[in-house]
């Protein structure tokens, strides 16, 4: 027995609700996992407000968590009682302080990473990996752009991106937003709210980025690709200002015969063997330093309503994470 944030119904940080919940005991093929973090992530609010929809309802929220093994069940052979575990991406359910999930959704820890550290880099750090080798094979002397570069996903984007030889530009909404992209890699950062981002690009590119990378969505979609670079690719992978609007695909004609996209983390990390490559690469990374993860926002897990709340109203920076109690 434990207690959870379930929600009942789609709706504003309102909706969550701290209640008793007992998981059960692991099925076949499943753990049973104590959280001792979760993380906190902007699909969390999309699950909440029912633009991407929850299997049913009532509902618990949450992708990413971080944890030990109290209990296996049948036929698991690569997860033991006692194990340091993490994991991000389907099925929801981390809002918990224990759950039961699927042991091949599971990640070992190495040693020189905490179970607090791990979830504040699981989802953010194997999307930035997805999205630096996967959708857009970024090299020494390519040039990106990444909006929100002092979110979660930013500012790992941009200490990784630099460490594979790339210029990092990165838009943000403040100058305290701008420092911290700053002291994570980025070359240049653009205030999207005080200046032209487009026509800084062309002043600072001339031919504009080789890839952008935007999370933002309806708000930075046209803009986005008008930062491209004949030939260059737009990575679309999240909708923080909403849905982008229909548009015609001739468009991309165009403005330059450009590639564009729209991946998730559950497609790039649905065969285990892969979620393996992903989390091995991140660990790397962040074991030698070329990228530094701070968690910058700490929660109470019974306390996600503010969390929301912050995340909503643009108050965070960098990973956060909840605390389970």
């Amino acid at each position: 027995m434990g207690k959870a944030i379930r929600i009942y119904e789609t709706g504003g940080p309102e909706v969550l609700r701290w209640e008793d919940y007992d998981p059960g005991r692991p099925g076949k093929g499943e753990v049973l996992l104590r959280h001792e973090a979760v993380g906190l992530n902007f699909i969390d609010i999309y699950h909440r407000t029912g633009l991407y929809p929850l299997p049913d309802f009532p509902a618990i929220p949450g992708m990413e968590g971080a944890g030990i093994v109290e209990d296996i069940g049948e036929d698991v052979t690569e997860i033991a009682v006692g194990d340091r575990v993490a994991y991000a991406g389907q099925p929801p359910g981390a809002y918990a302080q224990v759950r039961r999930i699927p042991a091949h959704r599971l990640v070992k820890l190495p040693e020189n990473i905490s179970t607090r550290q791990a979830a504040a880099i699981m989802l953010q750090g194997m999307t930035a990996r997805y999205l630096l080798h996967g959708c857009y094979k970024v090299k020494k002397g390519d040039t990106i752009l990444i909006h929100a570069a002092a979110g979660g996903v930013g500012l790992i984007v941009c200490q990784w991106a630099k460490h594979l030889g790339a210029k990092v530009i990165g838009t943000v909404g403040s100058e305290k937003k701008a420092e911290a992209a700053l002291a994570h890699g980025c070359d240049e950062v653009i205030l999207y709210d005080q200046e032209d981002v487009v026509e800084r690009i062309k002043k600072i590119t001339r031919t504009g980025v080789d890839v952008v990378y935007d999370s933002v969505g309806q708000a930075t979609f046209i803009k986005s690709l008008d930062c491209l670079r004949p030939l260059g690719m737009l990575v679309s992978f999240g909708q923080s200002s909403g849905p982008v609007p229909l548009f015609d695909l001739g468009l991309l004609a165009q403005k330059g015969s450009l590639f564009l996209t729209r991946p998730s983390l559950m497609t790039y990390t649905a065969d285990r063997k892969d979620l393996l490559i992903h989390a091995h690469d991140l660990f790397k990374v962040v074991a030698e330093g070329a990228v530094r993860v701070e968690i910058m926002q700490t929660y109470a897990l019974s306390d996600a309503e503010k969390a929301h709340q912050d995340l909503e109203a643009r108050m965070t920076t960098g990973s956060g994470i909840l605390i389970s109690e």
